[in-house]
């Protein structure tokens, strides 16, 4: 028969309750300082408009509402310059709306920055041979981090970025996902306006834009904060 008490003859010890386990510690957000954020807007936009010069020699086209605008542009007597504007007011009405006036104001600046490098860029680089398929790699390399830079500060670029950045913080949809959907609609429209060969680098450039974003702009990867 097995001896119930303790050698000392005390009162056996009654198994104990383990002790319940602390929860796991939940990722801590961290808020991006004010030259945090300046330095994403000044480097992405670059990145941006480095890249648009890159596809512009190279007779590329881009996506999102750039891409539609620039397409419209050829079939009409409007220029891109309205085009792009025109289309670009319901997005920024949904920005103020559902992300707030400061992601609205973050895009405005970036959206203004583009525009004035894409100038200023074609006067700092010259290219005196620009291989179409290098520059569809690096072009829409430097568009994709571009993008990333400014997504993750919680800045768009107007029409389609708006609309990615809302639909993956409020439905959990991807980002690069839902611009890939949307810049292949528009590349199917340039059939009749681009070479087959350009049309074909395009798509290309579109894929690796936002696999960029797909494979680096998960939701929960990125804990910081504007």
């Amino acid at each position: 028969m097995t001896d119930t008490t303790s050698p000392a003859g005390l009162a056996p010890k009654t198994a104990q309750p383990a002790a319940a386990q602390p929860a796991a510690a939940q990722p801590m957000t961290e808020r991006h300082r004010l030259y945090e954020d300046a330095m994403a807007m000044l480097l992405g936009t670059l990145f941006i408009a480095l890249g648009m010069l890159i596809y512009t020699k190279t007779v590329l086209l881009t996506g999102g509402i750039a891409g539609a605008a620039l397409l419209l542009s050829y079939v009409s007597e409007v220029g891109f310059g309205t085009l792009f504007f025109l289309i670009n007011l319901p997005f920024y009405l949904l920005a103020w709306k559902r992300m707030g006036w400061a992601f609205t104001l973050r895009t405005f600046l970036a959206v203004g920055l583009v525009s004035v490098f894409a100038r200023l860029t074609e006067s700092w680089v010259g290219f005196t041979h620009l291989d179409p398929v290098y520059a569809t790699v690096i072009g829409g390399g430097l568009f994709g981090a571009g993008l990333l830079m400014l997504f993750r500060h919680r800045t768009g670029l107007g029409g389609i970025n708006i609309l990615a950045i809302y639909l993956q913080e409020r439905f959990g949809i991807r980002a690069g996902y839902f611009q890939l959907a949307v810049d292949l609609v528009i590349l199917a429209a340039a059939y009749f306006t681009l070479p087959a060969d350009r049309l074909l680098l395009s798509v290309l450039g579109a894929t690796i834009v936002n696999m960029v974003l797909a494979i680096n702009h998960k939701p929960g990867r990125y804990l910081g904060v504007s």
